[in-house]
């Protein structure tokens, strides 16, 4: 397995170095027109799939339900978004790809099959009420009565 921190020093330069040979064939002004427009196209995405997860996730806490699932794939969908911000095309594909509904649930599944998730007890379910009974008895002191 590659160190996160290798693949965090070889992205810029593997896309810088794209970004160049393809500034090379098309130009620089369609390079830059063409990162510019895969970040827009991408944001309009975002957005959309979104408010769709908000959504999913909005119907499952009204059902008493935990949004795991929904929370992990915000959480995708935010790292999507940066990839997508970010000039260059190896990052807008891997952006594209975490934007697609199929491989965004599968990555969040298996992100989920590796923790515990733990709901509230008993949600939607109100207070605890524990019933009882009780006397007053005088207190053999001669002070005020107390609950037994």
């Amino acid at each position: 397995m590659v160190p996160w921190l290798l693949i965090f020093f070889l992205t810029p330069i593997v896309e810088m170095y794209l970004l160049i040979e393809v500034g090379g064939y098309i130009g620089t002004l369609a390079t830059i027109g063409l990162v510019m427009l895969t970040a827009v196209v991408g944001v309009t995405l975002l957005r959309h799939q979104g408010l769709a997860t908000l959504t999913r996730g909005l119907g499952r806490l009204q059902r008493g339900e935990v949004p795991a699932e929904e929370m992990a794939e915000g959480i995708l969908l935010a790292i999507a978004g940066a990839l997508l911000l970010t000039p260059g095309f190896i990052t807008d594909a891997v952006g594209f790809a975490l934007l697609l509904p199929v491989s965004r649930v599968l990555i969040a599944r298996k992100l989920l099959a590796k923790i515990t998730i733990i709901g509230p007890q008993g949600a939607g379910a109100g207070p605890t009420i524990i019933e009882g009974e009780f006397d007053r008895r005088p207190d053999s002191t001669g002070g005020p009565e107390q609950n037994s």
